[in-house]
Formats: structure tokens, C-alpha cells, sequence
């Protein structure tokens, strides 16, 4: 089994700050990326920012300059701290893992954690 779990979404005025986390555990062989996805309502998903095993970061032209995403496939674990939110931030956010694991190689994929962007 493996498992891919997120948490720190929540409310939020516009401009200000949160910090979303999230691990991965089970039968994990390695992982090769870890980053964030959103989607807002009627839209589709879209990546937010990701980092590779070899410690590469790539951003969405969105979020650049206000999101950083960092983290530790090794460890299994990545954050991306959110500042300046706007409104148009808002959506569920999805942590994703690209996992060599006992049954394969494929994407994992968290449950999501809202964030609202509202004063």
C-alpha cells in the first residue's frame, strides 16, 4: 500500500500566507517527483509546482515569485508555502507523487485540502 496524504489548507484573506505539507509512506521503493496540482471549480486540474529527486524545482507562471515549493523526495515529504494568495488561488490542491513502489511505477495521488482565498 502506499499513501500519499496532505494537510494545511484553509481560509484566508487575500495577500496573506499558508503553508501546505505533504508525505508519502508505504511500500516506497523511491520517489523521482513530488509537487502540487490545484482545481477550481469548472476548471481542470492544473500543476502548481513540483521537484524532482535531484532537487529541481519548476512553477507554473502563476505562482512564480509567491509560491515556493520545497521538500525532500528522499524523505518523502513536500511543502509548498503559499504568500501573496489572491482570489484566484482558490481551489482544492492536490499533492502528487510520481513512486517507484513493490507494485509498480505510477502517480499517487492525495485527497486534497481546500484553500479560500476571501476577505
Amino acid at each position: 500500500q502506499v499513501q500519499v496524504v496532505e494537510s494545511g489548507g484553509g481560509l484566508v484573506q487575500p495577500g496573506g500566507s499558508l503553508r501546505l505539507s505533504c508525505a508519502a509512506s508505504g511500500s516506497i521503493v523511491s520517489i523521482n517527483t513530488m509537487g502540487w496540482y490545484r482545481q477550481a471549480p469548472g476548471k481542470q486540474r492544473e500543476p502548481v509546482a513540483g521537484i524532482t529527486s535531484g532537487g529541481s524545482a519548476n512553477y507554473a507562471d502563476s505562482v512564480k515569485g509567491r509560491f515556493t515549493i520545497s521538500g525532500d523526495t528522499a524523505k518523502k515529504v513536500v511543502y509548498l508555502q503559499m504568500n501573496s494568495l489572491k482570489p484566484e488561488d482558490a481551489a482544492v490542491y492536490y499533492c502528487n507523487a510520481y513512486i517507484v513502489s513493490f507494485y509498480g511505477t505510477r502517480d499517487y495521488w492525495g485527497q486534497g485540502t481546500q484553500v479560500t482565498v476571501s476577505s
